[in-house]
C-alpha cells in the first residue's frame, strides 16, 4: 500500500514532530490545525529540527531544504482531498478525537487510512466513530517524535490486516521500530508506565521525599534515565492524570489515582510547562516547590484522603514497590497475549528508555528479561510481601505464580 501524501491533524509539539519524521522520509505532508498561531509554532518547530540536524552533520543542507519543501500548513479540511494517510494528534480526549475522525471521514477519499496517535484510548471506539472502522488504526509515536524510535501499531476490532501491515511497513520506512500491540486500554507502554508513576506518587503521600524517590530509581539507583517524579513533571502531570483516570475506569483498582496527583493538577502545578510540579522550574526555582507539595499533602491528610506509611509499609523499598507495579502489568500483557515477550521488552527499552544497573553496569533491559534475571521465585515472594503489607494492587499475575512454581522463565 503506497503512502505518497499524508496529513497530520493537530500541530502541537507532537504533531510537528510527526510531520518532520514523515517529510524526512520523502513523503509530502500537510500539517493542519484550527489556530494560525499554532501552525506558525509548528513551522518553527519543524524548521528548527531540520536546522539542528544540518548543524550537527546528520543531514546535508540540500536534503533539509527538500524535506522542508515537502511540508505544507493549513487551517482547512478541504486541503486533505488527496491524502493517503492522516495521523490525528489532537488532545487526548475521546470526544475531541471522535469529532475529528468523523470530519476526516467526510473530507478524505475512501482509500485514506486514518491513524490515531492516541496513547491509551480505544481504537475500536474511534473506528466506530469514524464511519470507516476497517481503515482506522492506532499509530502511537513517542515524544519527541523525531528522536524516539518506538511506534506502537494497534489495530482495532475491525481494522483491515492490510492496513495494520501498511502501518508497520510505514514505521520502518520512517526509521522507527514498530511494535504490534493487541488493543487494550493503555496499550503496552502506558499500561506499564502509569502504575509505576502512580505508585511513586503514593510513596510521596506516605512521606518519602521526591528527590529520594528519584535518586533511588534514577541513573545511580535502579538505572532509569530519570526518576519517576521528574519524568511526570516532563510529561505533564495533567497528561498523567488523564491517562491514569482513563485506565482506572477501564482496568479498576490497581490503577486508582493517587489523590496527590489529582490535587497537584487542580492546583495548576502541571510540571515543567507550568513552572511547578514535584519540582520548580524557571522563575519558580526562586520559590520552594516541595513546600507547595507538602502544603497540598497536609490538606489531604487533614481531610483523611491520604495517610503516612503504615509500620508494615515503612520498611518496603521504593524501587521494589514501583517496579512491582510495572512488572505485574508486563506479566499480565504476556498472559493476555497483548504483545510478545520480545516486543514488550523492546517497547520498554525503546519507548521508555528502561535501563537497569546490573552487576556494575547500566544496560538497556526490559521488564521480562529483568524478571528472569532476578528470579521469578524471588519476585513472587516479593509480590506476596507487598500484597500483605499494601493490598490487592500487588496481587501477582497468574502467569508469574505458574512460572515461579514450575521453575519457568519468560525468555526461554
Amino acid at each position: 500500500m503506497n503512502i505518497s501524501k499524508a496529513a497530520v491533524i493537530g500541530a502541537g509539539t507532537m504533531g510537528g514532530g510527526i510531520g518532520y519524521v514523515i517529510s524526512a522520509a520523502g513523503i509530502e505532508v500537510l500539517l493542519k490545525d484550527v489556530d494560525q498561531g499554532q501552525l506558525d509554532l509548528a513551522r518553527s518547530h519543524v524548521e528548527r529540527i531540520y536546522r539542528r540536524n544540518v548543524e550537527r552533520g546528520r543531514m546535508e543542507a540540500g536534503a533539509a531544504e527538500a524535506g522542508l519543501a515537502r511540508v505544507r500548513y493549513t487551517l482547512e479540511y478541504a486541503d486533505l482531498g488527496e491524502v493517503d494517510l492522516v495521523v490525528e494528534a489532537v488532545p487526548e480526549r475521546m470526544s475531541i478525537k471522535r469529532s475529528v475522525l468523523e470530519e476526516l471521514n467526510r473530507r478524505c477519499p475512501p482509500h485514506t487510512i486514518l491513524a490515531s496517535n492516541t496513547s491509551a484510548l480505544s481504537i475500536t471506539e474511534l473506528g466506530a466513530a469514524s464511519g470507516r472502522a476497517e481503515r482506522v488504526v492506532g499509530l502511537h509515536f513517542f515524544n519527541p517524535a523525531h528522536v524516539m524510535k518506538l511506534v506502537e501499531v494497534i489495530p482495532g476490532a475491525r481494522t483491515d490486516p492490510v492496513v495494520t501491515q501498511a502501518m508497520i511497513d510505514l514505521a520502518r520506512r520512517l526509521g522507527k521500530t514498530p511494535v504490534a500491540v493487541r488493543e487494550c486500554p493503555g496499550f503496552v507502554v502506558n499500561r506499564l508506565l502509569m502504575p509505576y508513576l502512580n505508585e511513586a506518587v503514593i510513596c510521596v503521600q506516605e512521606g518519602a521525599a521526591p528527590v529520594a524517590i528519584d535518586a533511588a530509581l534514577g541513573r545511580e539507583g535502579f538505572g532509569w534515565p530519570m526518576g519517576p517524579l521528574a519524568l511526570m513533571d516532563m510529561l505533564g502531570l495533567d497528561v498523567c492524570h488523564h491517562i491514569i483516570a482513563y485506565l482506572d475506569a477501564e482496568w479498576g483498582a490497581r490503577f486508582a489515582e493517587a489523590p496527590l496527583l489529582r490535587a497537584l493538577v487542580e492546583a495548576g502545578q502541571l510540571g515543567q510547562k507550568s513552572g511547578r510540579g514535584f519540582y520548580a522550574y524557571g522563575e519558580a526555582r526562586r520559590g520552594d516547590a516541595e513546600t507547595k507539595v507538602d502544603a497540598l499533602l497536609a490538606k489531604l491528610r487533614e481531610a483523611g484522603q491520604v495517610a503516612p506509611a503504615s509500620p508494615a509499609a515503612a520498611g518496603l523499598g521504593v524501587p521494589d514497590r514501583t517496579m512491582a507495579m510495572l512488572l505485574n502489568e508486563a506479566f499480565l500483557c504476556v498472559q493476555q497475549e497483548i504483545a510478545s515477550v520480545q516486543d514488550i521488552d523492546l517497547a520498554c527499552t525503546s519507548g521508555l528508555g528502561m535501563q537497569v544497573n546490573w552487576e556494575g553496569e547500566r544496560a538497556p533491559m526490559g521488564p521480562l528479561e529483568y524478571a528472569d534475571r532476578v528470579g521469578l521465585d524471588v519476585l513472587l515472594a516479593r509480590f506476596e510481601g507487598l500484597e500483605a503489607a499494601l493490598g490487592r494492587r500487588f496481587c501477582p499475575a497468574a502467569i508469574l505464580i505458574e512460572k515461579a512454581r514450575g521453575g519457568g522463565r519468560f525468555i526461554e
